[in-house]
């Protein structure tokens, strides 16, 4: 998983750190800067995934594919890796979103073969 992590932020210049986090908001892989909390980005991930996915299903929109954030300094996007874990993804203010998006649903996939 550290692998495809790296090969993600490799391949994309925009992705500033990433990880990969259980729907129980365990880290099950990471590749964040020092001064980013592991476990804190678990744990909002994972919460913030399942509020995604209630807000999906009782407005009628399906199921879950993302959940974007954007702030004054860049994003956070999230995306269902499966039922069981999520893509978690910092991206820079300037990045090309559908480049990221594609980027990310690629990483997605080769990372639910993995778990």
């Amino acid at each position: 998983m550290m692998d495809r992590l790296r090969d993600l932020q490799a391949s994309s210049t925009d992705v500033e750190a990433s990880a990969v986090v259980s729907i129980d908001g365990l880290t099950m892989a990471s590749s964040l800067p020092p001064d980013v909390e592991e476990d804190r980005v678990s744990a909002m991930s994972a919460a913030m995934i399942s509020l995604g996915e209630r807000i999906a299903t009782e407005l009628g929109r399906g199921t879950l594919d993302q959940v974007y954030i954007k702030g004054q300094t860049g994003y956070v996007i999230l995306r269902s890796i499966g039922r069981e874990a999520v893509l978690t993804v910092l991206a820079r203010e300037q990045a090309k979103l559908g480049l990221l998006f594609l980027d990310m649903r690629r990483a997605a996939e080769d990372l639910s073969k993995l778990l």
